[in-house]
């Protein structure tokens, strides 16, 4: 038996032609890959969060809300949860709760930090600093060429956040030329690696399209990653008479596990000190 490198499914011998036998293992296609296109291996990967998703203190998903439940920390290039900054203040703490480094107190600083991790090829670095040039923040001037190049060099690196922006940036078309198909093809990539709102995005374009089934797919991936908004749609779906109860069903129970696994007791105290500071 061998695998589809693209589907991952194991298949006799016979089930590839001559010429594909004689290729290597990696870029076999089954026949059923080649005729859907991508949609197999679309669907089969990016069903999961990855570990960049999770707070490297605590190992828990970082949440999805609009709510901002986390800090950036430019000294390391991590996500902390406020669960965990939280607890590293009530010890005492000043310094970067995940290395320890101090946290810069002038924009030079921290531009010094990740141009640092930038120049050894740190993706998630290159990716902040292509930001930084595209809002003209830390003292740099508004760069739109800098910004896409580190945008594109992150994505070749595997962040699947940089594909993810560059998807919008050519769906919106606001500072370059417009082109969807460009712009879709970054998204499938972030929604492969587990990016929740890529894979979200996508079931607006198969709605858009009218290829409700294909929608249907997408939503109920990215509601049991989390996404709310997802399992709102697949909500209506349903009523609509597009989705059966049992994929509602299957959507609900796997965002009700999700958002569990987002929780924890330092980061229900953490958001409750934070809305007592808003209210």
């Amino acid at each position: 038996m061998m695998s589809c490198g693209a589907c991952e499914r194991e298949l006799p011998e016979d089930a590839y032609s001559g010429e594909q036998r004689g290729r290597r293992q990696s870029i076999r296609r089954c026949e059923e890959y080649v005729a859907g296109g991508n949609q197999l291996v679309l669907m089969k990967k990016g069903r999961e969060r990855s570990e960049e998703d999770e707070c490297p203190i605590c190992n828990l998903p970082l949440p999805l809300d609009e709510k901002k439940q986390s800090s950036f920390q430019v000294c390391c290039m991590k996500e902390l949860c406020n669960g965990c900054i939280l607890g590293a203040h009530k010890r005492g703490m000043t310094d970067c709760p995940f290395c320890r480094s101090p946290t810069p107190t002038e924009d030079s600083q921290g531009l010094a930090m990740i141009q640092k991790r930038a120049d050894v090829g740190d993706p998630m670095a290159i990716y902040y600093l292509g930001g930084k040039y595209h809002l003209g923040e830390c003292g740099l001037k508004k760069d739109l060429t800098r910004y896409v190049e580190r945008h594109e060099r992150a994505a070749e690196l595997g962040l699947k956040d940089a594909h993810f922006s560059l998807g919008v940036l050519y769906y919106e078309g606001t500072e370059v030329e417009k082109d969807t198909a460009k712009a879709i093809r970054y998204y499938e990539v972030a929604a492969m690696r587990g990016h929740v709102l890529a894979r979200h995005n996508l079931g607006v374009f198969e709605h858009r399209a009218g290829n409700y089934d294909l929608e249907l797919q997408h939503r109920i991936i990215a509601a049991k990653l989390g996404a709310e908004w997802s399992l709102n749609r697949v909500k209506d779906l349903f009523m609509q008479g597009l989705a059966t109860k049992a994929e509602y069903a299957e959507a609900l129970r796997g965002y009700q596990g999700a958002v569990g696994e987002m929780r924890s007791p330092e980061r229900d105290e953490a958001e409750r000190r934070l809305n007592s500071r808003r209210g």
